[in-house]
């Protein structure tokens, strides 16, 4: 089988950078485009010598339909407008797309299932096998434990992070909502200060750190009376995001159109 030609959108970005120097050490992959906003300082440059590495052959381009017309997949780790922009015209071209930005709004979220139903989408708040599977473990804790157990998620990125809560955070406390069955947006407590009152019974609440260069660390504390549990996963090295990602776009060979999350991915759905 021939390698699955994939494009890296915002290639100039950390894990848009990080893409580039893992894709050519990946086994059953190919570069063959990657993507900067127009007037970026990178555009002509070779994107290897340009983000880290050796020369890669593949320049850096703002040309979107001259990058799909080459590609089998798209790996996404950009900003929100960059990222519905790409959906669009991944569903058009009907090139798989594969998403990790993160700060999606509601409306956003629409136009990425809106662009699920003409081509394969993978969206994920995170892109690691561990957090995926720590996604799971809580789900399956908040439905055993149930809201008398009050459910806290704590997370600390670097001081260069732009969204708060993170993606991760998110997708944890969709987890958290899940196993109650209950709607995150309905339950969700962000910001507290000041004279507060009491906490909210069956709230989720959501605590963001920045600072440093932290790449990403995510607790699920869930607090009952006189005993807790917490559920930790710590993130050392941005390549597990991009190897999670390129595994994501090798699964989309030959799958149907429509959204999907890293737990299709990892086989994890119905765990």
């Amino acid at each position: 089988m021939s390698d699955l030609r994939l494009v890296v959108v915002g290639a100039a970005g950390r894990m848009g950078r990080m893409l580039t120097q893992t894709i050519p050490d990946t086994l059953g992959v190919r570069l063959v485009a990657a993507l900067a906003p127009d007037g970026a300082s990178s555009l002509g440059a070779d994107s290897g010598a340009a983000f880290g590495q050796g020369p890669n052959g593949v320049p850096v381009t703002c040309d979107i339909g001259a990058a799909l017309a080459e590609a089998d997949a798209v790996i996404d780790f950009s900003a929100p407008a960059a990222t519905i922009a790409m959906a669009a015209a991944a569903a058009k071209a009907r090139v798989a797309h594969v998403i990790g930005t993160t700060g999606l709004a509601p409306e956003d979220l629409e136009a990425i299932a809106d662009a699920a139903r003409e081509t394969v989408v993978v969206r994920s708040g995170n892109m690691s096998l561990g957090v995926n599977l720590l996604s799971v473990l809580v789900e399956k804790a908040a439905k055993a434990l149930g809201p008398a157990w009050d459910a806290e998620i704590v997370e600390m990125h670097h001081k260069l992070k732009v969204d708060a809560p993170s993606g991760t955070a998110l997708l944890l406390g969709e987890a958290v909502a899940k196993g109650r069955g209950i709607d995150l947006a309905e339950h969700s407590a962000r910001g507290r200060d000041g004279l507060t009152g009491p906490r909210r019974a069956g709230d989720i609440g959501f605590a963001a750190l920045r600072g440093g260069t932290v790449v990403g660390e995510h607790s699920v504390i869930f607090a009952g009376m006189g005993e807790r549990i917490d559920f930790s996963h710590h993130a050392e090295d941005r390549g597990i995001f991009a190897r999670g990602a390129i595994a994501a776009a090798l699964w989309t060979r030959g799958k149907t159109p429509g959204l999907y999350s890293m737990a299709d991915v990892l086989g994890l759905t119905g765990a």
